[in-house]
């Protein structure tokens, strides 16, 4: 055992001299004939008593205090400290027991502090032995307050067993209490919970009274202010509800709680709860009846968007923003400590139900854990954990200045210093750039978590609603967006999370609510009137009988939303509003809605009103197109409708805008330029023409037009053929993905019309026949297959169009260069973009490119025989195998294939990002993707697509490969 004075190093300059020497002077005179000791220690007393005016009063205070510590071993005078402490429990003085407490509570203080600053203990000793004293000082706490409630006849004894002093009580520690990783001048958060049968109350007296005294008591025992001091302060908002529930809490009506409206920010805080004092079997039972709770082993797809909220509802840093060290939140702000206990929570939360070793309460464990179970990388966890331990370090220096429970660095360059002599720097430009480093390396790697997902704070700062407590950044936030009371937004807001209105009420509902919020806020700023917006919105929000549907339109909708949240600032046009367009809120309650996939018919109301009226038709179309891609979306997401529906659907809908929008621009382009004799068809290409039309689809189209004279020119502006055309493709492509008020439909690729950008955006009839006669190359040709006429200006023309296409597929080509060059284009890809894994329905070897290939290059080889000519893949690989064109197992095998992965697909792209990995998402979600793939489970759903993409590349080899090396 070696001496505290043996060990001490400086912890840094000596920021004030003269604070130093007049520290020096009193604690001196403080300790007198034990003052040798104190002198030996002064070269690393000096930086400390000179920064920190409370550490300096804790040496002159007591005048046995200082030099008790610096000759004593400090685990040896902790171990001391704590058997202090727990001896308290046996005060029989209630005034007594309070002073001592706070006596030692000084001693640890000085203790703690010495041994941190001098390079003593490290981060775990010292935060474990700031835990360990609040675990003793709880637990003398606890028997101090049973024995007034003895006093008082309301309990029968002072219990003395394994069961505590109260049986059937029990106090959870909570956060950093409950992971051992108290800060320096933190409170203490804990539940009180107890079960009223087990509570030895005496005769008439009801248990909830007397354990919501035992909770009072333990304030004026723990967090009181005397001449003493105080103990610590305590936080029992981290226990259900605790704006509507009393201090204590019956362990039924807890347990009821989590399991019907609890969080999941409140299952993060559980991540670190243990038992801390009281009735410790009983409590473990409770902590182990509620681990189902906080480590779910299925979530389904909105319960890891909702535990993603967690970390998205933060504002990230970007190139522009300051992340300095003036002012800085250590704890709460951008690059602070809670960014990486959310980076490691979140995570542990989405993927502890299925690996235990991920459960660890203490944040650098779960962290090491996660690196170790390759959820992060080496790189990333060594650098937050180094950030982490120079952060907390930090805290505790900020607070060990005058024993503030701050995790602000001062905005004072003066009081800055202070922190920064007390983590050895002696130059304030060098301890700012230092700190500012590792705020913005924090903030960088969190902002990488979950990257590319939706986010939930707004373009003014971070909006996190979790918690019992208002987030001084959010609250900010609020401000900065206009809102005249933050706090009460922000507390109706909370309490909507916690499901005390009925559109909240369910776990979906305030799921849905979490990425709603951030969307109510900035459209009741962007009305300019945030305030009105906002309250009226709480008035209907809180009228409706549920929020799922109505929900679920406004996320869907967004551009709808934000027109509803605008007339609720002016409450007299929301009735009308509602009135004029009903199926906005209700089309999810429709009954039919879950029928038969049908398309409405489009068209013809698109086209109702003034024909003059071009930008009227752009936004009825796109309110129709709303509703309908919404309700197709929706159907995708329910499992209520099979893939070959639901492309069909997608390309009906785009058939009816572009039916409904094309003769708009049509009558745009003749009232702008004069009539023109002549004819147009709109062609679809791409997965528009095959029918196979996903959520996220664009537009391949291609305009052919033929004039009735070709020398002919428009009435009005004399537009030649070419002239008037191309300015009719241009209106209606602008009609097609130019934003509107309404919003938008599709991206328009016009680039695989004959000679692509280089040619003229609409194709005259001559030059379509001469391009694919004799210059067009074979990929263009491949394109050509799925080519579909949309539109046209009249039945005749279309049928014309219809064949025009069909004699250029059919015309003769060289066998042999087609199958090169589909090789070659296959193996380009391949190079430049290949394939992202087994989910990859597209890319990868066996996905849909190479389906496609291969039913497009047969169609294409037999087509001047007489082969058969489908756009739609499927439909064509069908009438190749009927018609004996290739190798039958090989076709089947290709069908097979491809009805799965346009099932998947379909899914998919409705449900996840670009990217998204299915096997890293909910089991209900996995559940409907095999339900897709027809197969009972997700495993064998992975197993049945494996071996259909080989065996649909083996087709591809089969039937394209080894026809090129035959005519080799």
């Amino acid at each position: 055992m070696t001496r505290l004075l043996e060990r001490l190093a400086p912890c840094g300059p000596i920021v004030d001299p003269k604070a130093a020497e007049r520290a020096h002077e009193a604690v001196l005179k403080r300790v007198g004939e034990r003052s040798a000791i104190v002198e030996a220690a002064w070269p690393a007393l000096a930086p400390v008593f000179a920064a920190s005016p409370y550490l300096a009063g804790l040496a002159r205070r007591d005048a046995r205090r200082l030099p008790s510590i610096l000759e004593t071993d400090p685990d040896a005078r902790l171990a001391l400290i704590l058997t202090a402490a727990d001896a308290v429990a046996a005060e029989p003085d209630f005034e007594t027991a309070r002073r001592v407490l706070r006596e030692l509570k000084a001693d640890l203080h000085l203790l703690t502090a010495l041994c941190d600053l001098g390079g003593v203990w490290d981060l775990d000793a010292v935060t474990g032995a700031l835990t360990r004293f609040a675990d003793a000082a709880l637990n003398a706490a606890l028997a101090q307050a049973v024995r007034l409630e003895v006093d008082r006849g309301a309990l029968t004894q002072v219990g003395d067993t394994d069961a505590g002093p109260a049986p059937g009580l029990f106090c959870i520690a909570m956060g950093k209490h409950g992971a051992f990783e108290l800060n320096y001048s933190s409170d203490i958060d804990f539940s009180i919970f107890y079960a009223p049968e087990k509570l030895p109350v005496a005769e008439g007296i009801e248990p909830q009274g007397v354990a919501v005294r035992i909770a009072n008591h333990l304030g004026r025992i723990l967090q009181e202010r005397t001449a003493d001091g105080y103990v610590f302060r305590i936080d029992l908002r981290l226990r259900p509800d605790p704006s509507s529930t009393p201090p204590a809490m019956p362990v039924d009506a807890a347990m009821d709680y989590y399991e019907s409206v609890g969080q999941n920010w409140e299952r993060a805080a559980h991540i670190k709860a243990r038992i801390a004092a009281g009735d410790i079997k009983e409590g473990e039972a409770f902590l182990a009846e509620l681990q189902p709770f906080i480590w779910r082993r299925n979530l389904d797809f909105a319960a890891i968007a909702d535990i993603h909220s967690i970390k998205r509802q933060i504002h990230t840093y970007k190139v522009d923003d300051r992340l300095t060290a003036k002012g800085a939140d250590l704890k709460l702000g951008r690059g602070g400590i809670r960014e990486i206990e959310f980076f490691v929570q979140t995570q542990q939360l989405i993927l502890g139900g299925r690996q235990p070793d991920l459960r660890g309460p203490r944040t650098l464990d779960a962290l090491a854990a996660l690196s170790q179970a390759g959820h992060v990388t080496p790189e990333d966890a060594a650098w937050l954990t180094e950030a982490y331990t120079d952060l907390r370090a930090l805290e505790h220096r900020a607070q060990m200045i005058a024993d503030d429970q701050t995790h602000k660095l001062p905005e004072s360059d003066t009081d800055r210093k202070r922190v920064g002599a007390l983590w050895n720097h002696d130059n304030l430009r060098s301890f700012d750039a230092a700190v500012g480093k590792i705020l913005k390396g924090v903030n960088l790697r969190y902002g990488r978590l979950f990257a590319g997902e939706e986010e939930l704070s707004s373009r003014f700062g971070s909006l996190v609603f979790t918690g019992v407590e208002d987030d001084p950044e959010t609250l900010a936030t609020l401000k900065r967006m206009g809102f005249s009371s933050p706090e009460r937004v922000a507390a109706t807001i909370r309490s909507w999370h916690h499901g005390r209105i009925a559109a909240t009420r369910t776990e979906r509902s305030r799921e849905l609510f979490t990425r709603l919020a951030p969307r109510l806020l900035d459209a009741a700023n962007a009305t300019g009137a945030p305030d009105s917006a906002f309250n009226r919105f709480a008035d209907f929000f809180a009228s409706l009988s549920s929020g799922v549907q109505i929900q679920s339109l406004f996320l869907a909708q967004p551009r709808l939303f934000e027109l509803i949240v605008e007339v609720m600032a002016f409450a007299p046009r929301l009735a009308a509003t509602l009135a004029r367009r009903p199926t906005a809120l209700d089309a999810l309650l429709d009954p039919a809605f879950f029928g038969p996939m049908e398309t409405p018919e489009i068209a013809p109301r698109i086209a109702l009103g003034d024909p003059e009226d071009f930008e009227g038709a752009m936004n009825a179309a796109r309110r129709l197109f709303r509703d309908q891609s919404f309700r197709i979306g929706v159907r995708v997401m329910s499992g209520t409708a099979g893939a070959r529906d639901v492309g069909a659907a997608f390309a009906g809908l785009g058939d009816l805008i572009v039916g409904g929008l094309a003769p708009a621009a049509l009558a745009e382009t003749v009232r702008l330029g004069g009539d023109f004799p002549g004819e147009v068809a709109v062609v679809a290409l791409g997965k528009a023409g095959s029918r196979e039309m996903t959520a996220k689809s664009d537009l391949d189209l291609m305009t052919l037009y033929a004039a009735d004279d070709p020398a002919a020119m428009s009435s009005i502006k004399a537009w030649g053929a070419e002239s008037f055309y191309a300015r009719f493709t241009q209106r209606l492509t602008s009609a097609l993905s130019a934003p509107t008020g309404e919003g938008t439909l599709y991206e328009v690729d016009l680039k695989l019309r004959p000679s692509g950008t280089k040619g003229p955006v609409a194709v005259s009839f001559a030059a379509f026949e001469d391009y694919y006669a004799r210059e067009a190359e074979t990929w263009e040709l491949l394109a050509l297959t799925r080519a579909r006429v949309m539109w046209a200006s009249s039945p005749a023309f279309k049928a014309r169009a219809e064949a025009a296409i069909e004699a250029a597929l059919r015309c003769p080509r060289d066998p042999a260069k087609t199958v090169v060059d589909v090789l070659e284009m296959r193996e380009l890809m391949e190079q430049e973009r290949p394939g992202k894994g087994v989910w990859d329905l597209k890319l990868t070897p066996g996905g849909l490119v190479d389906i496609e290939f291969v039913a497009q290059f047969l169609q294409l080889k037999h087509a001047a025989d007489g082969g058969p000519l489908a756009q739609n893949t499927g439909e064509a690989l069908a009438a190749l195998r009927a018609a004996g064109l290739a190798n039958d197992a090989a076709l089947a095998s290709l069908e097979t294939a491809w009805r799965l992965e346009q099932d998947l697909s379909q899914l998919i792209k409705v449900a996840l990002e670009d990217g998204g990995d299915p096997e890293t998402e909910p089991k209900a979600f996995r559940a409907l993707l095999a339900r897709a793939g027809h197969v009972r489970e997700f495993r064998s759903l992975k197993t049945k697509l494996t071996k259909a993409k080989a065996e649909a590349r083996a087709a591809f080899e089969t039937i394209v490969r080894r026809d090129g090396k035959s005519r080799a």
